[in-house]
């Protein structure tokens, strides 16, 4: 089938109150792991690039290769810009057939994010591509930062309110205390500022950096209203993990299908697993 936006996967999502997991592709190898366990696990699924991911790989290929996993599967899937900071990527994105684009003007002033949110999301829709913004900021938030300099940096209940209110976006990623990268201790979410913005937020609620989220605490959120889960590092942890064991024990191989394959085998049983702690698993 052809891929769909994400704004149709969410609206499903809330319906049903699962979430749907969206995993970063940097190569070949991940889009087919991603595509392969959501047909599997009979869920719909979200594949998403970041701007390096394009720069890696070319956004012509990675619009080519996901066309290609939605044509091959029986699941929806939708193509979706991680964190576009640039606003001349978002647009080539829209242009260049993601269904989905994320402006993170989150680093901004609030009245600059409103202003730049407004302006993807007017492009975006005459396109019929779906939008994500974000609120609040995500980091390496380690155990060293102080009570009062992490409650800063996350989102506060009534700006949110009042972005989606003024921008119209189909989605909001929020930050309640997860972080972008490997945790060296548990993440600890703020599950209370979480229902107060899902109280005052009537859109799908996006939570980022979700690799080492204990599953429970992903359980809790998605029943506060997390409708999106973005994972990226357990990926590549699976993959780079097998693809050593392999080159270890097969020093003198060189042919590369020999280490991609497993490797690859790796990601879709991540991927499966993540489905099933999201509750997307036979929603398709």
């Amino acid at each position: 089938m052809a891929l769909v936006t994400v704004k149709a996967l969410l609206e499903a999502a809330e319906k049903g109150k699962y979430a749907v997991g969206a995993f970063n592709c940097n190569n070949m190898e991940i889009v087919q792991a991603i595509a392969e366990a959501a047909e599997l696990e009979r869920a719909p699924v979200i594949i998403q690039a970041s701007q390096g991911a394009i720069k890696y790989a070319g956004l012509d290929y990675v619009v080519a290769l996901c066309n290609s996993a939605a044509k091959n599967v029986t699941v929806p899937i939708a193509l979706h810009l991680d964190h576009g900071t640039d606003l001349e990527q978002v647009i080539k994105c829209i242009t260049g057939g993601f269904t989905s684009v994320m402006y993170d003007g989150s680093s901004k002033p609030f009245e600059e994010n409103v202003a730049m949110t407004k302006k993807v999301i007017e492009i975006a829709r005459a396109a019929g591509v779906s939008t994500e913004a974000e609120l609040g900021k995500l980091g390496g938030i380690e155990e060293h930062i102080n009570v009062s300099a992490r409650d800063a940096m996350m989102t506060n209940p009534e700006e949110a309110k009042r972005f989606v209110a003024e921008t119209g976006v189909d989605s909001l990623a929020v930050a309640i205390g997860t972080a972008h990268g490997p945790y060296k201790l548990p993440p600890k979410l703020d599950f209370e500022r979480l229902e107060k913005i899902k109280a005052l937020v009537p859109i799908p609620i996006v939570l980022h950096g979700s690799s080492g989220v204990p599953g429970d605490d992903l359980k809790k959120a998605i029943a506060l209203g997390v409708r999106k889960v973005n994972i990226d590092t357990n990926i590549r942890q699976a993959f780079l993990a097998t693809l050593r064991e392999e080159l270890a024990k097969q020093p003198d191989e060189i042919d590369p299908r020999k280490m991609l394959g497993p490797a690859r085998q790796a990601m879709v049983e991540v991927v499966r697993e993540k489905i099933r702690i999201f509750g997307s698993n036979g929603k398709a």
